[in-house]
């Protein structure tokens, strides 16, 4: 027998879900039935749709927390509920440490960090006043559980938007469920600004176990499903979206020196 993800009736908000994976979410929600609204500071260059299905934009800059506030408000009364709120929002450039003051490195922290704070406790406004029970899903990064030279403070921020996580689903409980997705590298638009042309991402693919890189709605998917009542006794957990993570860099030390 089948899994039926059907989250039809249901709202759902994703951040920064305008383009990349934040896309990919917000179409996998729109293919499962969800009425979805998407926010960024800037609109989408094309509507996000699927199926013949369209999600709604609204532009929200989420570092500010009234502003927020108001905008989860303002989803809730027009929609009747909020039922899933996906923390996707976030990014940085590529930066050594020591090449940028603390001011700078802090911005970083607050895109990926304090704004899914903002915004989790906007919905949590919302969600502990409803019938029904709610969830959050923090997108977060394998950066937040390994050295991240480049992108040190994105790094710091992942890992605390999975404790965050963890803590929220404990004192929220259980009204509202809290996961962290935690991904490796996505194939999306922006793609060889990381890794190059097709040679470049062809080749970091090799070292992914799985042998690609994950697609957008594949993350889309997994969002779904810590969003339906199939993970109904799911909370506090991290799932791991990586294909395996990353091959040991010992192991291919190891094969080279044997080739020698």
């Amino acid at each position: 027998m089948g899994i039926t993800l059907d989250l039809s009736g249901r709202v759902a908000v994703i951040t920064g879900g305008t383009r990349g994976v934040g896309a990919g979410i917000a179409r996998a929600f729109l293919r499962a039935g969800a009425e979805v609204v998407v926010c960024a500071r800037r609109p989408p260059e094309a509507p996000v749709e699927v199926a013949g299905r369209s999600a709604e934009f609204a532009a929200v800059d989420l570092r500010d927390a009234e502003v927020v506030r108001e905008f989860i408000g303002r989803v809730a009364a027009d929609h009747g509920r909020l039922d899933t709120l996906v923390n996707n929002a976030g990014g940085t450039p590529y930066r050594l440490l020591g090449e940028a003051d603390a001011t700078r490195h802090a911005r970083v922290i607050d895109l990926n960090l304090t704004a899914a704070l903002n915004a989790s406790l906007a919905a949590y406004e919302v969600m502990e006043h409803q019938r029904t029970r709610g969830s959050i899903t923090m997108i977060g990064s394998v950066s937040g559980s390994r050295p991240s030279p480049g992108t040190a403070a994105y790094g710091a921020a992942k890992a605390g938007l999975d404790h965050l996580a963890r803590s929220m689903a404990v004192e929220w409980a259980p009204r509202i469920r809290v996961n962290t997705l935690v991904l490796g590298m996505v194939h999306t638009e922006s793609a060889h600004l990381h890794y190059g042309d097709g040679e470049g991402i062809a080749a970091v693919a090799r070292t992914v176990p799985a042998g690609r890189l994950a697609e957008p709605d594949e993350v889309g998917d997994a969002a779904v499903f810590l969003a339906s009542d199939r993970a109904a006794y799911i909370t506090g957990a991290s799932l791991h979206l990586h294909g395996g993570g990353e091959r040991p860099a010992f192991l291919h030390a190891a094969t080279v020196n044997k080739e020698q």
